[in-house]
């Protein structure tokens, strides 16, 4: 299994968040849609949030950072946010 964390920490990462909140049936389906998913997760931080996915290999975490990376830029352009620190890796244990 493969897992990618993206952190949003900068001026529009709350509104970020507060916009995936209100939109979480779009993004589950979204997310739900990527080959080989096996979870999702958003914890929103002090200083803004981190989405955590895991699927079966990096073929699928490389298909959840593009589509993250064009759902943001379609519904949330207006909000300004930089980027996501990206971190990935193969898992080493999986608990569920």
């Amino acid at each position: 299994m493969h897992t990618v964390i993206r952190s949003y920490s900068d001026s529009g990462a709350a509104a970020l968040f507060d916009l995936l909140e209100a939109s979480k049936q779009e993004v589950e389906s979204l997310i739900r849609a990527v080959p080989g998913f096996v979870s999702y997760s958003l914890v929103r931080t002090a200083d803004g949030g981190v989405s955590v996915t895991v699927c079966q290999d990096k073929s699928g975490t490389d298909e959840s950072l593009q589509l993250a990376r064009e759902w943001i830029q379609e519904h949330g352009s207006d909000l300004n946010v930089s980027p996501p620190t990206v971190t990935e890796g193969s898992n080493i244990l999986q608990l569920g």
